[in-house]
Protein backbone atom coordinates (compact mmCIF):
# COMPACT_ATOMS: atom_id res chain seq x y z
CA UNK A 1 0.00 0.00 0.00
CA UNK A 2 1.17 3.52 -0.77
CA UNK A 3 1.70 5.75 2.49
CA UNK A 4 -0.27 9.04 2.05
CA UNK A 5 0.90 12.00 0.68
CA UNK A 6 2.36 14.97 2.95
CA UNK A 7 -0.40 17.31 4.49
CA UNK A 8 0.79 20.61 2.68
CA UNK A 9 -0.22 24.21 3.98
CA UNK A 10 -1.98 26.42 1.96
CA UNK A 11 1.33 28.03 0.60
CA UNK A 12 1.83 24.68 -0.22
CA UNK A 13 4.62 24.03 2.20
CA UNK A 14 4.53 20.71 3.65
CA UNK A 15 4.11 20.31 7.22
CA UNK A 16 6.54 18.26 10.34
CA UNK A 17 4.02 15.58 11.25
CA UNK A 18 3.09 15.85 15.09
CA UNK A 19 4.13 19.55 15.05
CA UNK A 20 1.50 22.05 15.90
CA UNK A 21 0.55 25.49 14.40
CA UNK A 22 3.42 27.76 15.27
CA UNK A 23 1.95 31.42 14.97
CA UNK A 24 -0.96 32.74 16.50
CA UNK A 25 -2.66 32.66 13.25
CA UNK A 26 -3.05 29.49 11.22
CA UNK A 27 -2.33 30.92 8.05
CA UNK A 28 0.88 31.62 8.82
CA UNK A 29 3.68 29.09 7.74
CA UNK A 30 7.57 29.25 8.04
CA UNK A 31 10.23 26.56 7.65
CA UNK A 32 14.06 26.65 8.25
CA UNK A 33 16.58 24.40 7.68
CA UNK A 34 20.34 24.16 7.61
CA UNK A 35 23.10 22.65 5.80
CA UNK A 36 24.77 19.82 7.36
CA UNK A 37 28.14 19.90 5.16
CA UNK A 38 28.19 23.63 4.66
CA UNK A 39 28.32 25.65 8.14
CA UNK A 40 27.20 29.52 7.64
CA UNK A 41 24.14 28.11 5.19
CA UNK A 42 20.31 28.82 6.54
CA UNK A 43 17.46 28.16 3.97
CA UNK A 44 14.00 29.99 4.97
CA UNK A 45 10.83 29.20 3.44
CA UNK A 46 7.30 30.99 4.32
CA UNK A 47 3.95 31.40 3.68
CA UNK A 48 3.07 34.85 6.30
CA UNK A 49 -0.30 36.42 6.01
CA UNK A 50 -1.44 37.76 9.22
CA UNK A 51 2.43 37.85 11.53
CA UNK A 52 4.30 41.12 11.70
CA UNK A 53 7.54 40.18 12.61
CA UNK A 54 9.55 42.97 15.40
CA UNK A 55 12.76 44.02 14.62
CA UNK A 56 15.48 40.83 14.41
CA UNK A 57 18.74 39.99 12.91
CA UNK A 58 20.66 37.37 11.36
CA UNK A 59 23.84 38.86 11.48
CA UNK A 60 23.86 37.02 7.75
CA UNK A 61 22.98 38.18 4.40
CA UNK A 62 19.45 37.89 3.28
CA UNK A 63 19.35 37.00 0.23
CA UNK A 64 15.54 35.86 -1.71
CA UNK A 65 13.04 36.44 -3.80
CA UNK A 66 9.31 37.15 -3.37
CA UNK A 67 7.11 34.75 -4.71
CA UNK A 68 3.59 35.96 -4.66
CA UNK A 69 2.04 38.96 -2.41
CA UNK A 70 3.53 41.86 -1.23
CA UNK A 71 6.02 42.15 1.76
CA UNK A 72 6.40 45.62 3.68
CA UNK A 73 9.50 46.07 5.81
CA UNK A 74 11.67 48.59 8.01
CA UNK A 75 15.22 48.41 7.32
CA UNK A 76 17.47 50.43 7.36
CA UNK A 77 15.85 53.40 8.79
CA UNK A 78 13.23 53.30 5.77
CA UNK A 79 9.83 51.32 4.75
CA UNK A 80 10.13 49.15 1.40
CA UNK A 81 7.94 47.48 -0.16
CA UNK A 82 8.75 44.13 -2.10
CA UNK A 83 5.95 42.87 -4.80
CA UNK A 84 6.03 39.77 -6.25
CA UNK A 85 8.78 39.51 -9.01
CA UNK A 86 11.40 41.53 -6.52
CA UNK A 87 14.45 40.23 -4.67
CA UNK A 88 15.43 41.22 -1.78
CA UNK A 89 19.47 41.94 -0.37
CA UNK A 90 19.31 42.40 3.02
CA UNK A 91 23.41 43.28 4.55
CA UNK A 92 24.42 41.62 8.22
CA UNK A 93 23.57 43.42 11.12
CA UNK A 94 20.94 45.47 9.87
CA UNK A 95 18.02 44.93 11.89
CA UNK A 96 14.43 44.80 10.30
CA UNK A 97 10.71 43.97 10.20
CA UNK A 98 8.06 42.41 8.16
CA UNK A 99 4.46 41.93 7.49
CA UNK A 100 2.20 41.87 4.69
CA UNK A 101 0.90 44.58 2.63
CA UNK A 102 -1.36 42.42 1.05
CA UNK A 103 -4.62 40.63 2.02
CA UNK A 104 -3.77 37.21 1.04
CA UNK A 105 0.01 38.04 2.85
CA UNK A 106 3.19 37.04 1.08
CA UNK A 107 5.48 33.96 -0.17
CA UNK A 108 8.68 33.94 -0.67
CA UNK A 109 12.19 32.15 -0.11
CA UNK A 110 15.47 33.55 1.47
CA UNK A 111 18.95 32.40 2.43
CA UNK A 112 21.05 33.57 5.52
CA UNK A 113 24.89 33.58 4.58
CA UNK A 114 27.68 34.69 6.93
CA UNK A 115 29.73 36.84 5.17
CA UNK A 116 33.01 34.39 5.39
CA UNK A 117 30.72 31.65 2.83
CA UNK A 118 30.34 34.86 0.78
CA UNK A 119 33.43 35.71 0.43
CA UNK A 120 34.83 32.02 0.32
CA UNK A 121 32.21 31.36 -2.45
CA UNK A 122 32.84 34.13 -4.66
CA UNK A 123 36.19 34.64 -3.99
CA UNK A 124 35.40 38.79 -2.94
CA UNK A 125 35.47 39.11 0.19
CA UNK A 126 33.42 42.75 0.98
CA UNK A 127 30.12 42.58 -0.26
CA UNK A 128 27.53 45.23 0.05
CA UNK A 129 24.01 46.06 -1.16
CA UNK A 130 22.83 49.66 -1.49
CA UNK A 131 19.41 48.55 -2.39
CA UNK A 132 17.04 46.01 -0.26
CA UNK A 133 14.81 45.73 -2.56
CA UNK A 134 15.26 45.09 -6.83
CA UNK A 135 12.33 44.47 -9.16
CA UNK A 136 13.85 41.39 -11.54
CA UNK A 137 11.30 39.19 -12.66
CA UNK A 138 13.35 37.04 -14.49
CA UNK A 139 16.12 36.91 -11.56
CA UNK A 140 13.66 36.07 -9.14
CA UNK A 141 12.50 33.69 -11.02
CA UNK A 142 15.57 32.08 -11.01
CA UNK A 143 16.62 32.61 -7.58
CA UNK A 144 13.35 30.94 -6.42
CA UNK A 145 14.42 28.05 -8.26
CA UNK A 146 17.59 28.01 -6.91
CA UNK A 147 16.48 28.26 -3.91
CA UNK A 148 14.28 25.32 -4.23
CA UNK A 149 16.70 23.31 -5.32
CA UNK A 150 19.52 23.76 -2.57
CA UNK A 151 16.46 22.88 -0.58
CA UNK A 152 15.98 19.44 -1.92
CA UNK A 153 20.17 18.96 -2.59
CA UNK A 154 21.48 16.12 -1.28
CA UNK A 155 24.50 15.13 -2.64
CA UNK A 156 27.32 17.88 -1.14
CA UNK A 157 28.48 18.19 -4.38
CA UNK A 158 25.46 19.84 -6.12
CA UNK A 159 24.63 22.01 -3.16
CA UNK A 160 27.68 23.63 -3.36
CA UNK A 161 27.47 24.02 -7.30
CA UNK A 162 24.20 25.60 -6.38
CA UNK A 163 25.53 27.63 -4.09
CA UNK A 164 28.24 29.07 -6.39
CA UNK A 165 24.94 29.82 -9.08
CA UNK A 166 22.48 31.27 -6.58
CA UNK A 167 25.49 33.82 -5.59
CA UNK A 168 26.54 34.49 -9.00
CA UNK A 169 22.87 35.68 -9.77
CA UNK A 170 23.05 38.13 -6.90
CA UNK A 171 26.23 39.16 -7.80
CA UNK A 172 25.61 42.13 -10.21
CA UNK A 173 23.62 44.05 -7.34
CA UNK A 174 26.60 43.61 -5.21
CA UNK A 175 28.81 46.30 -3.96
CA UNK A 176 32.61 45.02 -4.19
CA UNK A 177 34.60 46.13 -1.24
CA UNK A 178 31.91 47.31 1.35
CA UNK A 179 32.21 50.81 2.03
CA UNK A 180 34.21 51.23 5.18
CA UNK A 181 32.82 52.30 7.93
CA UNK A 182 31.87 55.99 9.12
CA UNK A 183 30.59 58.26 11.76
CA UNK A 184 27.93 56.87 13.77
CA UNK A 185 28.76 53.41 12.81
CA UNK A 186 32.31 53.51 13.78
CA UNK A 187 31.18 55.47 17.12
CA UNK A 188 29.05 52.45 18.03
CA UNK A 189 30.89 49.40 16.96
CA UNK A 190 32.22 49.16 20.61
CA UNK A 191 29.01 49.51 21.95
CA UNK A 192 27.36 47.14 19.61
CA UNK A 193 30.22 44.42 20.72
CA UNK A 194 29.84 45.29 24.20
CA UNK A 195 26.47 44.35 24.02
CA UNK A 196 27.18 41.40 22.60
CA UNK A 197 29.83 40.36 25.46
CA UNK A 198 27.16 41.12 27.91
CA UNK A 199 24.40 39.31 26.92
CA UNK A 200 22.79 38.29 29.88
CA UNK A 201 23.40 41.23 32.05
CA UNK A 202 21.04 44.67 32.77
CA UNK A 203 22.51 46.77 31.43
CA UNK A 204 22.09 50.49 31.79
CA UNK A 205 21.58 53.43 29.82
CA UNK A 206 24.42 55.18 31.38
CA UNK A 207 26.86 52.18 31.09
CA UNK A 208 26.32 52.05 27.39
CA UNK A 209 26.72 55.66 27.65
CA UNK A 210 29.58 55.70 28.83
CA UNK A 211 31.57 52.85 26.38
CA UNK A 212 30.33 55.99 23.60
CA UNK A 213 31.64 58.73 25.43
CA UNK A 214 28.15 60.42 25.86
CA UNK A 215 25.92 61.71 28.01
CA UNK A 216 23.19 59.10 28.66
CA UNK A 217 20.24 60.59 26.27
CA UNK A 218 22.62 61.90 24.01
CA UNK A 219 24.12 58.88 22.73
CA UNK A 220 20.09 57.55 23.20
CA UNK A 221 19.18 59.94 20.17
CA UNK A 222 22.60 59.29 18.36
CA UNK A 223 21.57 55.36 18.71
CA UNK A 224 18.60 55.72 17.44
CA UNK A 225 19.60 58.12 14.61
CA UNK A 226 22.40 55.57 13.80
CA UNK A 227 20.27 52.50 14.17
CA UNK A 228 16.92 53.50 13.70
CA UNK A 229 15.84 51.38 16.84
CA UNK A 230 17.09 51.86 20.73
CA UNK A 231 19.18 50.35 22.73
CA UNK A 232 17.04 47.68 24.24
CA UNK A 233 15.91 46.37 20.58
CA UNK A 234 19.20 46.49 19.59
CA UNK A 235 19.97 44.29 22.62
CA UNK A 236 16.68 42.29 22.02
CA UNK A 237 17.40 41.72 18.72
CA UNK A 238 20.94 40.20 19.72
CA UNK A 239 19.83 38.41 22.49
CA UNK A 240 17.72 36.35 20.07
CA UNK A 241 20.01 35.97 17.61
CA UNK A 242 22.68 34.31 20.10
CA UNK A 243 19.62 32.09 20.92
CA UNK A 244 19.16 30.97 17.87
CA UNK A 245 23.03 30.34 17.38
CA UNK A 246 22.66 27.94 20.66
CA UNK A 247 19.26 26.23 19.29
CA UNK A 248 21.57 24.89 16.36
CA UNK A 249 24.25 23.58 18.10
CA UNK A 250 21.26 21.87 20.27
CA UNK A 251 21.22 23.21 23.56
CA UNK A 252 18.11 22.59 25.55
CA UNK A 253 16.22 26.02 25.14
CA UNK A 254 16.32 25.97 29.12
CA UNK A 255 19.72 26.75 29.14
CA UNK A 256 19.66 28.49 25.74
CA UNK A 257 16.81 30.93 27.37
CA UNK A 258 19.86 31.70 30.55
CA UNK A 259 22.66 32.23 27.90
CA UNK A 260 21.17 34.70 26.33
CA UNK A 261 19.99 36.67 28.65
CA UNK A 262 16.05 36.00 28.46
CA UNK A 263 14.05 35.41 31.70
CA UNK A 264 13.19 31.70 31.28
CA UNK A 265 11.99 29.13 28.40
CA UNK A 266 8.50 30.84 27.93
CA UNK A 267 10.02 34.58 27.40
CA UNK A 268 12.33 32.63 24.84
CA UNK A 269 9.51 31.15 23.05
CA UNK A 270 7.65 34.41 22.70
CA UNK A 271 10.36 36.43 21.33
CA UNK A 272 11.39 33.80 19.23
CA UNK A 273 8.54 33.83 17.66
CA UNK A 274 7.66 37.29 17.10
CA UNK A 275 10.68 37.70 15.59
CA UNK A 276 11.64 34.03 13.53
CA UNK A 277 8.17 33.26 12.61
CA UNK A 278 8.90 29.53 14.45
CA UNK A 279 9.15 28.74 18.20
CA UNK A 280 12.73 27.14 19.56
CA UNK A 281 11.54 23.45 20.07
CA UNK A 282 10.45 23.69 16.12
CA UNK A 283 13.84 25.60 14.92
CA UNK A 284 15.88 23.33 16.61
CA UNK A 285 14.33 20.43 14.97
CA UNK A 286 13.99 21.60 11.17
CA UNK A 287 17.66 22.54 11.16
CA UNK A 288 19.12 19.98 12.95
CA UNK A 289 17.43 16.86 11.21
Amino acid sequence: MSSAPPVRDGAGLPLMPGVPALFEFPEDRAEFRRSLQRPGVELYRAHIVRHAFEPHTHEAFGLGAIESGVERFRYAGAEHLAPPGSVVLMNPDELHTGRAETEGGWRYRMVYLDPEVVARVSGEPGWWFGDAVQVDAASARRVTGLLDALWQAEEPLAFDSLLYALLAEFRHHARVPRPAPVGGALRFAPVIDYLRAHLSRRLTLDELAAVAGLSPFHFLRRFQAQYHATPQQMLMALRLYEAKRLLATGLPPVQVAAEAGLADQAHLTRAFVRRYGVTPARYQRQVRR
